[in-house]
């Protein structure tokens, strides 16, 4: 099949964090791609046994965002307790969830940006000791990129869009 989305991996090698950031961001963007176009109904069409839904997928990245940057590396307590969930309560927009997305990752890309180096250590630990930016930034997007593949698979399966 054709891949309608398909865009290049990132090409930025300009040292590590500059590196592990645009591959990032890609993989936050290949998500958003993914729900770009579609109606609610279709966000939130359950084709799998599980709760995942391509509104789903987003509502549990941001509480990914949020958890990982906000919590872990910032030590920010408002995000201690996220729930990772894939539901989206009826009363939540698809609208909603997506900027929540957004406004998520524009924490998080703060966060990252002011522990600055790959080598600075997380507020709360993992695992009973702290971690660095690195393996917070190497942990969040393996996680992203995961969901991006099943978004895609989602995203196929409802109307033959694909690419990442």
């Amino acid at each position: 099949m054709l891949e309608t989305q398909r865009e290049p991996v990132p090409r930025a090698d300009g040292g590590e964090l500059d590196t592990a950031l645009a591959f990032l961001a890609f993989a936050r963007s290949c998500v958003l791609k993914k729900v770009d176009g579609l109606d609610e109904e279709q966000l939130r069409r359950r084709l799998v046994v599980s709760d995942t839904t391509l509104l789903g997928l987003v509502r549990h990245l941001t509480d990914t965002e949020r958890y990982w940057f906000g919590y872990t590396l910032a030590g920010d307590d408002r995000w201690a307790g996220v729930d990772f969930g894939m539901v989206v309560p009826a009363d939540r927009s698809p609208a909603e969830v997506v900027a929540d997305y957004r406004t998520a990752i524009a924490e998080s890309d703060a966060h990252i940006h002011a522990a600055g180096d790959p080598e600075a250590r997380t507020a709360r630990p993992v695992h009973d000791e702290p971690r660095t930016l690195r393996w917070v930034l190497a942990h969040a997007t393996s996680e992203t990129v995961r969901h991006a593949g099943h978004a895609d698979i989602l995203r196929e399966l409802i109307d033959g869009v694909t690419g990442r």
